[in-house]
Order: C-alpha cells, then sequence, then structure tokens
C-alpha cells in the first residue's frame, strides 16, 4: 500500500520524486518524505504527516536539491502516523532507505541491534533494515553487498531503495513479496512500486523478480538474483500514457472511472471475441487443456474482487455444471483446504499484488490444484507473473480507492471464463455459446445506457445524506451486487451499509427495518423476481423505505414509500450483475459528495493492500 519512487541522474531529481509520489497517492498512505544527495554534500531529508502537499510545504520552507534521491508514501503497519515514524529512514554514515512491506523478524533484529550500541528513533520495522544495512557496510565496505545480506536475514515481505553518502551515484534497491519496477532513461534511471508513478518521464521498463537485487546507476543498470548472480531482465514498453491517471474534466477520478466503463468493459472483450465465438486461447498458452480437464473450480479473492467471485459462483455452478468455491484470501490461506482432483485454481485482483491474494496463490501452488488463473488488470504484476493461466481485464489506471472499471471489467472476464469453462466441458453447445457471446458483446452499451440515469441518481442521493445506515437486497448472482452496493457506500461516505440476500430477511435483518433506515433493491425481471417481490412487501410491511432499481417489465411500482428507478429493457441474467452495478456505484458517489467525504481517498484505506 505504501509507495516508492526513487531516481539517479545529473540533474535535480527533487520534481521528479515529487511529482511520483503525487501519482501514487491512489494506494493511499498517512505521511510522506524524501531523502536527496549531492555529490560531496549529506543527505538531506524531510518528512511529513499527512498529504504530499503537506511535504512539499515542508519542503518550500528550507529548499535543496538532489541528483539522488529516494521518496515514499507510508501507511501506518509499525507505529502511529507520525513524523519520526515516516520513511525515509537513516542510519549512520548517512545511510537512507524506503521500505514497503513487513519486517516479521524485526523484533529480533532490533534485540541485536540494540546490544551492538544501535539507537532507534522510530516504531518501525524499516528502521532495523537501515540500521542492518549499515552494521554489514562497515565490514563490506560495499552497499551492494551490504544490501544483499541484509535481505538474506530479512523474513516477510518487502521492497527497498537505499542510499549512502558513500557512494553518491548508486541506488540499491531490492525485492521480495512486493513489486520494484526499474525505468529506464538517457543519463539517467528511477524506480518505483508502481509504473503510474514514473510515466511522465520514461516508457521504459525492467520488473524485479522474486528476490533480486540491483545496483542502479544514472547510466546503467545491473541486476542480481536471489543466488546473487547477474542476471538479465526483459525490458517492457508500456503502453500506458501520463495522461491516462489524469482526472480531465471530472470532478474526482472515481467519477471518471464510472464513465470509463463502457470502454474498459469493451477493452476486456476486445480480441478475446471474434463474431459469436470466444476464444479460449486468449486465457493463455495450454489453457484449452486445462479447462478440457477442470472438474472443479476454486476461487480466492479479497474485498470487491471476491464480490466478483461470488457472482462467477452462480454462472460456473448454473452455466457450467461445475461444482465451485469461493473463499476470502486471508481466510483460505490458514483453512488447510481438501483439493477435489482437476480443481482450477483462480484467483481475483485489480492490482495484482494484494498480499492475502499472492499468498494463496503460492499455498495452491503446492496443494494439488490442476492449474492457477489469474483475472488481473495489471500484466507486470506478481499474480500475473506467477500464474499459470491469465486473463488480463484491460481496465487501465484506476486511481480511485473505491473500484468500479476494476470490477465491472473483473466480471466481464469471468464471464468469458464461464463461456470457456462450458464450451470446453460440453456443458454449452454452439447456439448457447453464440447467445451467450452475444449477450456478453451488448454489455458495453448497456452500461452506456445506464450511465444516463446519472441526474436521477443524483437526485436519489439526497435522500441518503442524512442517513446513518442502509440496507442493500439482491436474489441469485445480484446477491453480491447488493453487497458491492453497499461496501460502495460504507467506503466512501462511511455510512454503515449491509447488503443481505432478500430471502434471509425474516432470518434477522427485518429487526433493523424502519423509516430511518432505507432499503436499496436490485430487481431484474428473471426467474427470481416474483420470490424477490415478496421479500419487498415484508420491507414495505415494517415502514421500511425501499429504492428499487427495476427492470421496466418486472411489474413493481410506484408507491407510497416505494421509489422506482427503471433500469435499461431486457437486461439478462447473465448481463444483470454488470449493469445493475452502475447505479450502485452512482449513488455511493453522489452521497459522499454531498457528505463532503474525501472520494478517492476514503480514509483507512488503502488502494493496494501489499501487507497481511
Amino acid at each position: 500500500m505504501c509507495g516508492i519512487v526513487a531516481a539517479v541522474s545529473s540533474r535535480d531529481i527533487l520534481p521528479v520524486l515529487i511529482e511520483g509520489l503525487k501519482r501514487l497517492e491512489y494506494r493511499g498512505y498517512d505521511s510522506a518524505g524524501v531523502a536527496t544527495l549531492t555529490r560531496g554534500s549529506p543527505v538531506r531529508r524531510v518528512r511529513a504527516v499527512g498529504k504530499v502537499a503537506a511535504l512539499q510545504a515542508a519542503i518550500s520552507a528550507d529548499p535543496f536539491v538532489g541528483t539522488i534521491g529516494i521518496a515514499h508514501t507510508r501507511w501506518a503497519t509499525h507505529g502511529v502516523p507520525s513524523e519520526r515514524n515516516a520513511h525515509p529512514h537513516v542510519s549512520q554514515d548517512g545511510i537512507a532507505l524506503v521500505h514497503n512491506g513487513i519486517i516479521e523478524n524485526h523484533d529480533a533484529l532490533r534485540a541485536e541491534l540494540l546490544q551492538s550500541g544501535y539507537v532507534f528513533t522510530s516504531e518501525t520495522d524499516t528502521e532495523v533494515i537501515a540500521h542492518r544495512i549499515h552494521q554489514h557496510l562497515l565490514v563490506t565496505r560495499d552497499l551492494l553487498a551490504a544490501v544483499q545480506l541484509t535481505v538474506r536475514e530479512l523474513h516477510g515481505a518487502y521492497a527497498l531503495a537505499v542510499l549512502t553518502e558513500a557512494e553518491p551515484d548508486t541506488l540499491v534497491v531490492a525485492r521480495s513479496g512486493c513489486p520494484v519496477v526499474i525505468g529506464l532513461s538517457d543519463g539517467e534511471n528511477f524506480v518505483a512500486s508502481d509504473v503510474s508513478a514514473l510515466l511522465p518521464v520514461t516508457k521504459q521498463f525492467m520488473y524485479l523478480d522474486e528476490g533480486d537485487v540491483a545496483a542502479v546507476h544514472k547510466n546503467s543498470v545491473v541486476i542480481y538474483d536471489s543466488a546473487g548472480k547477474p542476471v538479465l531482465r526483459k525490458t517492457h514498453q508500456s503502453a500506458l500514457s501520463a495522461e491516462s491517471a489524469e482526472k480531465g474534466d471530472y470532478a474526482h477520478y472515481m467519477l471518471k472511472e464510472i464513465h470509463e466503463q463502457p470502454r474498459a468493459i469493451a477493452q476486456t472483450l476486445e480480441e478475446r471475441v471474434v463474431g459469436a465465438r470466444l476464444l479460449e486461447a486468449a486465457f493463455g498458452p495450454g489453457a484449452i487443456e486445462m479447462l478440457q480437464r477442470t472438474e472443479a473450480v476454486q476461487i480466492v479473492a479479497c474485498g470487491t474482487s471476491w464480490h466478483a467471485g461470488s457472482v462467477a459462483r452462480y454462472f460456473i455452478e448454473q452455466v457450467c455444471r461445475l461444482p465451485c468455491w469461493i473463499d476470502i484470501a486471508s481466510e483460505f490461506r490458514y483453512r488447510d483446504p481438501v483439493v477435489p482432483k482437476n480443481t482450477l485454481f483462480v484467483t481475483i485482483s485489480q492490482s495484482g499484488e494484494t498480499a492475502d491474494t499472492l499468498a494463496a496463490l503460492r499455498l495452491a501452488k503446492s496443494a494439488g490444484y490442476l492449474a492457477s488463473l489469474a483475472i488481473c488488470n495489471v500484466p507486470e504484476s506478481s499474480l500475473v507473473r506467477e500464474s499459470d493461466l491469465v486473463m488480463l481485464t484491460r481496465a487501465g489506471p484506476e486511481i480511485g480507492v473505491a473500484s468500479t472499471k476494476a470490477f465491472t471489467t473483473q466480471l466481464a472476464a469471468l464471464n468469458m471464463l464461464v463461456i470457456a469453462l462450458g464450451k470446453q466441458r460440453g456443458a454449452i453447445d454452439q447456439t448457447r455459446e453464440r447467445h451467450l457471446v452475444e449477450r456478453l458483446i451488448e454489455i458495453p452499451r448497456l452500461v452506456e445506457e445506464t450511465l444516463k440515469l446519472e441526474p436521477v441518481i443524483r437526485e436519489l442521493a439526497k435522500r441518503f445524506v442524512d442517513k446513518r445506515h442502509a440496507l442493500f437486497l439482491g436474489r441469485g448472482a445480484l446477491s453480491p451486487i447488493a453487497m458491492e452496493g453497499a461496501l460502495k457506500l460504507k467506503e466512501i461516505t462511511y455510512i454503515h451499509a449491509e447488503a443481505y440476500a432478500a430471502g434471509e430477511l425474516k432470518h434477522g435483518p427485518l429487526a433493523l427495518v424502519d423509516a430511518d433506515m432505507p432499503v436499496v433493491t436490485v430487481a431484474p425481471n428473471n426467474d427470481l423476481l416474483e420470490k424477490l417481490k415478496s421479500n419487498l412487501q415484508e420491507v414495505r410491511a415494517r415502514g421500511g423505505e425501499l429504492y428499487v432499481f427495476a427492470d421496466p417489465e418486472s411489474g413493481i411500482v410506484e408507491s407510497d414509500g416505494v421509489t422506482v428507478i427503471q433500469m435499461p429493457k431486457h437486461v439478462s441474467y447473465f448481463q444483470a450483475p454488470i449493469v445493475y452495478t452502475i447505479p450502485l456505484q452512482l449513488l455511493a458517489y453522489h452521497v459522499a459528495v454531498m457528505r463532503d467525504t474525501d472520494v478517492d481517498q476514503p480514509r483507512n484505506l488503502a488502494k493496494s493492500v501489499t501487507v497481511e
């Protein structure tokens, strides 16, 4: 969740570092800091609690320059948010370091360092690394060697960027469990935890593999693997633009990303459906054979991605006639699962760096699963690189912490998985495949049509501004969509919201229903509609206020205490989870704006959860 930016050049790189930090703000953080160095001068460090703007203000009060530097945005794990706990951390002789991740054996290392006379000024696990590097540097007299020795002693996850006054032209970086990207340019090189931080200065990138340590100079990059041997890593040309992560004319990134969904979903489907046929090879080499052998599916994800997987479970069982299980990654990794023969292991993650999901994947590799498939938005991510099969969602950069287009593109990708599995397992024939693919192709248009409801939803949002609680209801594959709607509302408005399968009302939630708790319902015209109507009557009988997003042919009409928002006509069961997500996103967004919350960076949350 923290962010790293670093650079080595002949020019002043402080502006590059600050701009990079701004581009990483979406990851979530509570403090920021920077340290720079120029040959012949000592390390200059500035840290500040709060936003990058606070760091800029502190720098402006006492300006400085540097030709090599490291910068960081911190999301607290060890020690409260404070200036003394903010990165960079320093040790003796001008060693400065930034770190993403968690060091699990920091207590033992701290005890050893205290006995050796080191003084700690923070509560962090990171300062332990800085002092350990210094301890090794006293012997090796070489920063690269000192870092290599140090990382062998670390248990946990880390991305590191280190500099020292003794080698003012050298950055040393390392990774284990956390992403590190090196940006290449003429006469200068850069380091970051995310490509987006470096797009204004380069399009050429190398990605460190697990266990890599690299020495980065302005004219060279030398990478060593976990055994200490020099290795070459492939250079990638990024297709992203610096402007792709800008808000444009929108007030917030989240609103921009909501409106980008028709295009994002179309990009997910592009080159993967031809005419009315799905190209299973889009899942990667050997995909067809793996899908043919699949007899069960295990899905693992977190948060919004878990909701996407929960929708997919309905379709995998109903369309493909295969057993399917969905687990929260943080629970799955500790429950010692029994693995049925030929079970496909599916992970879903926007960033591809979600710590619990990555840990689950690594557990699955030794647990007897048939193969692993990643549904992910970031092609260079750890999840993608460590999976056997991959379906990239192609949503483009998603900056708002509350996921929107990443979620709906995950649903589109999972729909393609359903079709591929059904076809290869003989559960659907050509006619059924054509029908399902045609429904997929229609989704961008239906989403575009749904977005036209925004003025109506903006007015509706006024009724939620002063509420403290809300209940969301759905049935079947729309039950996880109700959960996603509740999650969006609580994430960015701070209104307590819960979601239930509507049939569960009598088993507890009805006790909460009164005129002060709005009840939001998604009601497509499907086989469960009549049962849903009965559930809604239960709400009205208790005085509850109903807000129903309904198919025009549902037969649900407005009345006292019942507000109906008409959705597009003829949305099929296969399309409904994506289409009915859109108004719930818009509702949460406009309520948040009216409540004057931080829409794009809600409190206590981060975009990429790279710690357990």
